[in-house]
């Protein structure tokens, strides 16, 4: 990130907390009915009626989840915002509301707020869910911001991981890998930085990778197109920890086994040009890289139908027995026990 050699400073300790956080959140508008009172007072209120209420939560630390050497502040709004909606897309529900806390170091003045805040406002009329109250505080360590998201759907709407039946298939959404390969390349090109304080990276060969890693987007769509298509899945995940792990956490609390087929993962070209630049495996890649934010759902045999050769699914792989355990298939139809070497938060490496 190329930064000004002299931006404008306004310490935000001129404002206070309260007048910081009408200064941040002048500009969010309410787009949801179900949005009964927002900002302004000790607690916001909801109005769901007959709707079931879905909530998560997300924290992004600085230094674990994120690195503003490349990671502009807008695009860390718009990001921590569509990580949490894409944990409401998992349950096939909408998102309606979140709440933002945000922790930070006197090392960042009011114009950086302004900058993150920014793309926290573009990320929520994006995905029309209201902004409605949250917390701020000072950190010692840098910056920290957690996300709290609400949504709605009807009972039988709602899809959880423990519904995968023994004959399901097994489909994801978009493609696998990119988000952890543009990941890679931004470490690199800080590196090289590090370095060469005076060399300027040239991206426009990693564009697609770095933009799934820098400005994700969430699922929205998919609840939508599943509608259309009158299909259901029995139990549904999103990617954010690595395809292996994610399909162990549907395996273990559906109680199935399952097949996943090497050959039908969905990869991006310039995802596999760069695995051969970096001579990383792309499979091994695919399955462990994490961050796609993209949807891992089963479907019983009989939608097949449905959904064979719509370009927003492919089907990688089939749900087995339980006895029968968790497989990588090979293309040289070799069967690997499949193992969980996603993203790990608490990992001490």
């Amino acid at each position: 990130m190329i930064e000004d050699k002299s931006p404008q400073r306004t310490s935000i300790a001129q404002l206070g907390e309260f007048g910081l956080i009408d200064h941040l959140t002048k500009n969010f508008q309410i787009n949801q009915s179900s949005t009964f009172k927002g900002i302004g007072d000790d607690a916001a209120i909801l109005d769901f009626k007959d709707k079931k209420v879905v909530v998560s939560t997300d924290i992004l630390v600085e230094g674990v989840h994120f690195d503003l050497s490349y990671m502009p502040l807008k695009h860390l709004g718009y990001k921590a915002v569509v990580v949490n909606v894409s944990d409401i897309c998992a349950m096939n529900a909408k998102a309606t509301q979140i709440l933002v806390t945000i922790a930070v170091s006197n090392r960042f003045p009011l114009e950086a707020l302004e900058e993150l805040f920014e793309g926290i406002t573009l990320a929520a009329n994006e995905y029309k869910v209201d902004v409605i109250g949250g917390d701020t505080t000072s950190s010692q360590k840098g910056m920290i911001i957690s996300v709290t998201v609400i949504g709605e759907a009807d009972e039988n709407e709602l899809v959880y991981r423990n519904g995968a039946g023994q004959t399901d298939l097994l489909v994801v959404t978009g493609d696998i890998g990119a988000a952890y390969m543009g990941l890679q390349v931004l470490e690199r090109e800080k590196q090289v930085f590090q370095v060469n304080p005076n060399s300027q990276p040239d991206l426009d060969a990693y564009a697609y990778l770095i933009e799934r890693q820098l400005k994700p987007e969430a699922r929205k769509d998919i609840r939508t197109l599943l509608h259309a298509l009158e299909i259901k899945p029995s139990a549904m995940i999103d990617i954010s920890d690595g395809l292996s792990s994610e399909i162990m956490h549907l395996c273990k609390q559906s109680n199935v086994g399952c097949n996943l087929y090497e050959d039908k993962l969905p990869l991006d070209p310039q995802f596999m040009n760069v695995c051969e630049e970096f001579n990383l495996d792309a499979t091994t890649v695919a399955i462990n890289g994490g961050e796609d934010y993209e949807l891992l759902f089963t479907i019983k045999m009989e939608d097949f139908e449905k959904i064979k050769g719509n370009p927003n699914f492919t089907i990688i792989g089939h749900m087995t027995q339980e006895s029968e355990g968790i497989h990588l298939v090979t293309r040289a139809n070799t069967r690997i026990p499949l193992k969980a070497r996603g993203w790990n938060a608490l990992s001490e490496e």
